[in-house]
């Protein structure tokens, strides 16, 4: 690459002329206006007015009737206030401005996921503890010449896009300059970002984050990341998509999650000296494992999200642990007892980052407050044993997770209620679908 690729020229950018200014929905989808950067000022100190339905609808922008919002109580309006960060460039024509959704009264909106986190966070700070979170983020590159999913074709000379060539730098060099644009834009807006590798699929990539004890921000950053990927992969000539498994038979993209957990003197509580650590860590192992198969809609809330969560690959598909051992659902990373850390592998990319750390978040401190003990530790291929099991398919998820008692107490009811309705009405509109495989096999058979 020459230098005049690797640094950009400078130069000078026009003032936006507007800003979005966006709350986030329950499925990680930005819904906001478009607001004359005049009134900027105005909107950061007084915040801007939308329905309370709009963070709760389907994920085609459809009113979710199961909420209870619009007919019936005439589409009562939520304020929605600036979060404090932005406005950011997302890579849209305008900056965007993060917003999050109260009540009319005061009171926060806990369909809205950056609330239900900070609830979580709330309960952090009472028992005197700091989680230091950081996400690996996989994602495909498309060919956007392809009316499908075809893989994003390499340039002259650059690796085939029929390998999966996992790990290979002939498949980072190839879509270098995209990379360095996207570590540019990431920074930007204040993205930290670790090291990047080719995963185990063609033209699949993983940007690690780094590791922080903000874990709103680690959610915040997390997210932005997906919208500053997308419109930068379109910036050259890519598309970028963020389903769980894109392709039946190769590699499914997750959403891995990594924390620890420091006391009010700074000490990592998972670190007892050992490579097993602390009982508190064990503790909050079971806490992730009381709750996960009731989470699994959070980790896993679209129809596609299922074809990732199968036997064969290293997506888990039971309710488990281990110490290093990359089948299981819950893995202890080796390295330095000082960073003894939890890696949670059950979330697909296609998640709200916001709704599945406080998930993981809620579900290791109800396993701390209440020091539940884990079952023993597998070391074995997990998708072979006899384990509990994480929800099988999309309806059971709901079924699960909207009369689990350990959502409304780990999230809150007002969530589960909103979240479970517009999951149930998702679902409807996918079963009432006749497919083309369905029209082939019954058409003349029957």
């Amino acid at each position: 690459m020459s230098q005049s690729e690797a640094t950009p020229m400078t130069e000078t950018k026009a003032e936006p002329s507007h800003v979005y200014a966006a709350i986030t929905d329950m499925n990680g989808i930005f819904r906001g206006k478009r607001v004359s950067a005049e009134k900027l000022a105005k909107l950061k100190k007084e915040g801007i007015r939308m329905p309370m339905s709009s963070i709760g609808v389907d994920v085609w922008g459809t009113d979710t009737a199961g909420t209870k919002l619009t007919m019936e109580q005439g589409d009562l309006d939520g304020i929605c206030e600036p979060t404090g960060r932005g406005p950011l460039d997302l890579g849209l024509d305008g900056p965007v401005l993060p917003l999050s959704m109260r009540k009319e009264t005061g009171e926060p909106y806990y369909a809205d996921g950056r609330h239900l986190l900070e609830l979580v966070l709330e309960r952090y700070k009472a028992a005197g503890l700091t989680p230091v979170v950081a996400s690996e983020v996989e994602f495909y590159l498309l060919d956007p010449a392809s009316d499908g999913i075809a893989p994003a074709r390499p340039k002259a000379g650059g690796p085939p896009r029929e390998f999966d060539n996992i790990y290979s730098l002939e498949e980072l060099s190839d879509a270098g300059s995209f990379i360095d644009d996207l570590y540019r834009s990431a920074a930007a807006a204040g993205i930290e970002l670790d090291a990047t590798i080719a995963e185990g699929a063609q033209r699949q990539f993983e940007f690690n984050l780094m590791h922080q004890a903000d874990a709103l921000k680690a959610a915040e950053d997390t997210l932005f990341l997906k919208h500053i990927i997308r419109n930068v992969a379109r910036r050259h000539g890519y598309l970028a998509t963020f389903m769980a498994k894109p392709y039946p038979a190769t590699a499914g993209s997750g959403l891995h999650i990594h924390f620890s957990m420091l006391d009010e003197n700074g000490q990592n509580v998972f670190d007892d000296g050992t490579d097993k650590g602390s009982d508190i860590l064990r503790a909050a192992v079971a806490g992730l494992m009381d709750s996960m198969a009731d989470a699994t809609l959070i980790f896993a809330p679209h129809l596609n999200s299922y074809r990732r969560l199968s036997p064969g690959g290293l997506a888990p598909t039971t309710v488990c642990w281990g110490y290093e051992n990359r089948t299981a659902a819950i893995r202890i990373p080796g390295g330095p007892h000082q960073a003894r850390r939890i890696e949670h592998r059950v979330a697909g990319i296609d998640t709200n980052p916001f709704l599945v750390l406080a998930a993981i978040l809620g579900g290791a401190l109800d396993g701390i407050a209440r020091m539940l003990t884990p079952a023993e530790p597998v070391t074995s291929n997990s998708h072979e044993l006899d384990l509990p099991k994480l929800a099988k398919d999309w309806r059971q998820a709901l079924e699960r997770f909207e009369t689990a008692d350990s959502m409304k107490r780990i999230l809150h009811p007002e969530f589960v209620t909103c979240f479970a309705a517009a999951k149930q009405q998702e679902q409807d509109v996918f079963a009432a679908q006749v497919t083309d495989l369905e029209i082939a096999t019954y058409r003349l058979s029957v």
